[in-house]
């Protein structure tokens, strides 16, 4: 069993940056593949980004945040991150970290989820 817990997001500017935390408690975090979704009002939760476990050396971002969000992790931490930059009010959604066993995309494929946090970002 993992919990997540996501501090809060915030509200920034169109152009601005933000770096949401996710720390997790309880089994081996390293283990864990990690991942950020996120869900806007009246749409379905989808994929922004994912860290392969033990080392993260290895990323993957859907196409509409590619070069501007970072993903990280910090095992010794047990906390993983997610660095955006030039935000847009289209990023505007709750942002939910996820853990998983599976180097995937889908929502289903992860098995602890975070609270979720909001993030607003205003034109």
């Amino acid at each position: 069993q993992v919990q997540l817990v996501e501090p809060g997001g915030g509200l920034v500017q169109a152009g601005g940056s933000l770096r949401l935390s996710c720390a997790a408690f309880g089994r081996t975090f390293s283990n864990y593949v990690m991942g950020w979704f996120r869900q806007a009002p009246g749409k379905e939760r989808e994929f922004v980004a994912r860290i392969s476990s033990t080392s993260g050396s290895m990323t993957y971002y859907a196409d509409s945040v590619k070069g501007r969000f970072t993903i990280s992790r910090d095992n010794a931490k047990n906390t993983v991150y997610l660095q955006m930059n030039s935000l847009k009010p289209e990023d505007t959604a709750v942002y939910y970290c996820a853990a998983g066993w599976i180097f995937g995309t889908r929502a289903l494929q992860y098995d602890y989820w975070g609270q979720g946090t909001q993030v607003t970002v205003s034109s």
